[in-house]
């Protein structure tokens, strides 16, 4: 389960995207599996309503071919998300417009997910997450393929293909969840749990086009070339990881995985069938460095002595910080911070750090991106 499928696309045009997609399926067994009548569920990333070109979401041309491949097989395709935000028709709608997923129902026999139900789930083997919410529409699916896009994110370092599950729970209980798992283990820990209770088939990763810098909404676009596809989500981020210069240890969803067996410990214990991926790697991807990586190393505690981890991680642990001048006191911060630790003091919003859990769902949703992750210089020197 640790084979991983690299091409390069170097744009998004239908013949480079419908011929990077069919070879980097085919590295890892094809579409054969696909039965006529088939219902599929294809879980993209649309996380907010941002156009194609801001890098935060599947491309409406990957997820294109993707739903012809299958319709050409007789599947019946169903494309959904639930991003951030109130999970109803009318909401939805516009993040399928804005996102470019209509297009894709006009031009193929997939359609969009109009089924806006939401389910409880018992799920004892999970390590943290044993009961949860989630949305219905995914219970009609025979199979679920995971179609993410590669990007930076304040809480997880990575979003690519084991954090675009987290889209299986309803967008205005996802606070919830980050209130429920303020730690990055924990929360990565229930990362995984959503993986392992929906088990998608299939993860492919949007790297296309990925997003640096202050993702994962208001980073910057950063050409990387590739597709990558595989048949276990953290295999695929731990290839992805690695392409842009992320170390497994920062990543907690990849910590976690290690931990419990599902992955090796480095990208080169992979099987990566395709092109290079070494040539691929780009040294100066602008990486957001969020996680208490120390937290987990629990070798580095040693540095330390005898002063306490609470207090080493509450001077090394980044946080979310305004840039008042890019603030247009929208308040969507202080309507998502699960903590309530924000205040809107003359139009703009003000972060108690005692109530904060560093959760990064302020930063996430900011519309503008006026607040960023920002790293103590502490943490700068000891960590690099």
């Amino acid at each position: 389960m640790n084979k991983v499928a690299i091409t390069a696309c170097a744009g998004y045009e239908a013949a480079q995207v419908q011929t990077a997609l069919k070879e980097a399926l085919d590295l890892i067994g094809g579409l054969d599996w696909v039965r006529p009548h088939m219902k599929i569920a294809i879980k993209a990333n649309l996380v907010s309503m941002l156009k194609p070109e801001a890098a935060a979401t599947t491309h409406p041309a990957l997820l294109q071919a993707l739903a012809q491949m299958l319709c050409e097989k007789g599947a019946q395709v169903t494309i959904g998300d639930s991003p951030g935000g109130i999970y109803t028709k009318v909401y939805l709608d516009r993040i399928y417009a804005v996102t470019g997923m209509k297009e894709i129902a006009k031009n193929t026999d997939a359609k969009l997910n109009s089924d806006f139900s939401v389910k409880q789930a018992q799920f004892p083997q999970g390590k943290v997450n044993k009961e949860f919410a989630y949305t219905g529409w995914l219970d009609e699916a025979d199979a679920i393929i995971n179609f993410c896009k590669l990007k930076t994110h304040g809480m997880m370092t990575l979003s690519a293909a084991a954090k675009n599950i987290f889209g299986a729970v309803p967008g205005t209980v996802k606070p919830e969840y980050h209130y429920r798992f303020p730690e990055p283990a924990d929360f990565a820990d229930m990362i995984i749990d959503l993986n392992e209770y929906f088990k998608p088939c299939l993860h492919i990763i949007d790297g296309v086009v990925g997003m640096e810098g202050n993702g994962p909404t208001a980073g910057t676009p950063r050409p990387i070339g590739v597709l990558i596809a595989s048949k276990n989500p953290h295999a695929a981020d731990l290839l992805s990881a690695s392409l842009i210069g992320l170390k497994p240890q920062e990543v907690p969803t990849l910590v976690a995985a290690q931990r419990r067996g599902l992955i090796p410990q480095t990208a080169e214990e992979l099987e990566v069938c395709g092109i290079d991926w070494k040539k691929r790697i780009i040294p100066d991807y602008q990486l957001v460095k969020a996680v208490r990586s120390l937290r987990f190393n629990r070798g580095s505690e040693q540095f330390f002595g005898k002063i306490s981890a609470a207090v080493m991680d509450r001077a090394l642990a980044s946080k979310p910080v305004l840039t008042p001048a890019e603030c247009i006191g929208c308040k969507e911060c202080f309507k998502v911070c699960p903590a309530d630790a924000i205040k809107m003091i003359n139009r703009k919003p003000k972060i108690d750090r005692k109530k904060c859990i560093r959760c990064f769902c302020c930063q996430e949703f900011c519309p503008k991106g006026a607040l960023k992750v920002q790293r103590p210089l502490l943490a700068k020197i000891l960590v690099k």
